[in-house]
């Protein structure tokens, strides 16, 4: 996921996909500890994409009080 894709949406849908990532990022930890195949890549990947979504929110509520 870019950032750029991630300045277009509005508040409702970051949030939403906020959720979505997080869901994503516990069920790969469930599957790791219980030793199911994983691919460690797509760990960070989704790691990232919460931090970049995290950063968006941040910015836009500042924009927004300020």
């Amino acid at each position: 996921m870019l950032f750029s894709s991630l300045k277009e949406k509005n508040l409702s849908e970051l949030y939403k996909l906020l959720e979505e990532r997080k869901k994503e990022q516990f069920g790969m930890r469930v599957q790791m500890r219980t030793g199911q195949e994983f691919k460690p890549h797509k760990m960070r990947e989704v790691r990232r994409d919460i931090a970049r979504i995290l950063t968006r929110l941040a910015q836009v509520k500042s924009e927004k009080g300020a």
